[in-house]
Order: structure tokens, then C-alpha cells, then sequence
């Protein structure tokens, strides 16, 4: 193993864990959020709900993706009540990212019903860690893999016209229209070489539903590529910036499927959501965050610019190449999402 992949594991995971700085832009620093649109997966708990909450709070439109309507109605009462003077929206956009077949539907919703027509920042905060072995989604798909990688490439590719059209009107600098993509610390600590493991035939990700450690690294490192690929691909030319976040190790439900020692260890070490919160309110919202410079950026708790691991890093650097891992992982989602799009 390189030297420098260990000291980067031993500098980060210290770094993002114990040793960081205060976050630069809370609730209490965030301008005015009025006329601006959200959309946040994963809206309804956790790091999720405390994004939502900050956001309303500062008057801004929040839709709140995720497949349960009486938990999403629970958290909207909850947030409003904590936030009786503000002006803004909240709205509940039922799709669940296990099942293919409800994102296009979902977004054909989100248009009719969206009156202002624009979306300043699509944050893809939701996902699933480890679940039981052999636990899969609607059309048999890896739940980690369907929920964490090919429902947000899905979603985000299917809403870029919005983006799009939104960055087109906005005045203030360009790069204020965002999407993001939550990564983990677990990305840069996945032992695949660059993050991935591919087949023999290096045509397709190892399918690790046996494996849920392995599948939960691996859909984590897809967000960072898929971060970079969509910036290189549409962002520059869009005018939208992509970024990809470590939010911090939090409590939250991601944990839900973990009991015993492994859960009573984790929650000896992890950050209260809202922490986490603010590591993903700078990636979507922070004005040191610019285009073109900061395209496919990699963001750490609680809100600071990192570099990824080397390896990766270098692979991020190949956007675009035809032989490159986030070219090869674009092409596999490409396939496996077409006929749902």
C-alpha cells in the first residue's frame, strides 16, 4: 500500500473526525433564502431534516423528497412549529429511491406542481448504510447500490434542464445553483483501488450484495465520481456547480440497521445531525464555493474544501476520458437507469 494513500487515511480520518474546525455558515450567518427553490432527499430525518429546517428558517422553498407521506407530514409540523415567522414553502415529493420506476413520475410532479419553475439546489443527502445481506430494491438491484448511486444519477440527470434554465436567470455570481452528493468518510477509506471494484471483465462494479461493508464504500465513492462527471460533463457550460461531501460521522438513520457492539461503538464517536447539517448547508449555499475552480469539489466536516484520497483524486482529474473510472461508472449507470428515464 503507498505511503501516501496511509498518510492521507491517518491526516483525514483524524482531520474529519476529532480535529475540526467550526463551520463557517450556520443558521445563524445564512442570508435571506427568500424566492430560492431546494430539493433535498432524505428530507424528513437525520442530517436531512436539520438542512430542511435551515433553510426554512431563512424563508426559503423546500421540497422534501422520500417515500413516506406521514413522516414527511410529521417532520413538516415539526420544522414549522420551530419556525413560526418564516415565509417559507415546504412540500412533499413522494418518490422512493429503491424503486427505479418512481423517479420520472416524481420529477414530471415536481414540475407541474413547482410554481416558480426553478431549482437553486438539489442536495442528494439520502441513502441506505449496510443493510441485512442480500437485501435488494424493487427491480432486484443491490438496496445500497439502487438507493445510493442509480435513483440520484437518475433523479439529478432527469432534473438538469430545471438547473439549467434556473442558472440561466440568477444574477448573482455563477456556481449559485448546485447539485450535491453525500460521500462518507467510508469512500476514502474503501480499499478498491480508486475507490471501485470492477468485474474481471472491468466492465461492471463488483456486485457485493453479500457484502454490505464493501457496497456501502463502493456507492460512497460513486457519489464523489459522479460529482466530478456530471460537473465535467454539463456543469461549466450549465453554469451549475457539482460538489461531493464527507457531511461527518453523525447519528442518524443510516445506523438503523446496525445493533449491538457495532452501534453502541458508533454512537460513542459520532456528531449530533446538525453538525453534519452545516458540513452540507456549505456545499449547497457557501459563496467560497465558485465556478469553474471549485467544479466537482470534495467537501469535509463542518463546511471546508479537501482533497480526496490520491488515487482517486487522480481518476476525478480524468473526467471524461474514455477509459477513466468515472467514464466507466456513468456508462454502467447510463445502462442500468435508460429505460427508466
Amino acid at each position: 500500500m503507498a505511503l501516501s494513500y496511509i498518510w492521507y487515511i491517518l491526516r483525514n480520518g483524524l482531520g474529519q473526525q476529532f480535529f475540526v474546525p467550526p463551520a463557517p455558515l450556520t443558521e445563524r450567518n445564512l442570508p435571506d433564502q427568500t424566492d430560492r427553490v431546494f430539493m433535498i432527499t432524505g428530507g424528513y430525518a437525520g442530517v436531512g431534516q436539520e438542512v430542511v429546517s435551515i433553510l426554512y428558517g431563512a424563508n426559503g422553498t423546500v421540497w422534501i423528497v422520500g417515500r413516506s407521506e406521514s413522516k414527511a407530514s410529521a417532520a413538516i409540523d415539526r420544522i414549522t412549529a420551530q419556525h413560526p415567522q418564516s415565509s417559507g414553502k415546504l412540500h412533499f415529493l413522494k418518490v422512493d429511491l429503491s424503486d427505479l420506476t418512481t423517479i420520472k413520475p416524481a420529477v414530471e410532479d415536481f414540475h407541474r406542481r413547482n410554481e416558480s419553475g426553478k431549482l437553486h439546489w438539489l442536495n442528494n443527502n439520502a441513502g441506505v448504510m449496510t443493510p441485512p445481506p442480500n437485501s435488494t430494491g424493487a427491480q432486484g438491484l443491490d438496496l445500497q447500490y439502487v438507493t445510493n448511486i442509480y435513483a440520484p444519477f437518475l433523479l439529478t440527470k432527469l432534473l438538469l434542464p430545471t438547473l439549467r434554465e434556473t442558472a440561466k436567470t440568477e444574477k448573482s455570481a455563477p456556481g449559485t445553483v448546485r447539485v450535491s452528493w453525500a460521500g462518507s468518510s467510508a469512500s476514502f477509506m474503501s480499499r478498491p483501488h480508486a475507490g471501485l471494484a470492477w468485474t474481471p471483465d472491468n466492465k461492471d462494479l463488483v456486485y457485493a450484495i453479500d457484502n454490505p461493508q464493501m457496497a456501502y464504500a463502493i456507492s460512497k465513492a460513486a457519489n464523489f465520481y459522479l460529482g466530478s462527471e456530471f460537473g465535467h460533463r454539463y456543469g461549466n457550460d450549465d453554469g451549475v456547480l457539482h460538489d461531493s461531501y464527507n457531511p461527518g460521522n453523525l447519528r442518524s438513520e443510516l445506523q438503523r440497521h446496525l445493533s449491538g457492539l457495532p452501534q453502541r461503538l458508533i454512537y460513542a464517536l459520532v456528531h449530533p445531525p446538525i453538525q453534519g447539517a452545516y458540513t452540507e448547508l456549505y456545499c449547497g449555499l457557501s459563496p467560497e464555493l465558485t465556478l469553474p475552480n471549485d467544479q466537482g469539489a470534495w467537501v469535509v466536516p463542518w463546511g471546508r474544501k479537501s482533497d480526496m484520497r490520491p488515487d482517486m483524486l487522480a481518476e476525478a482529474k480524468r473526467a471524461g476520458e474514455k477509459d477513466s473510472v468515472g467514464c466507466k461508472l456513468w456508462e454502467w449507470c447510463e445502462s442500468v437507469t435508460r429505460e427508466y428515464a
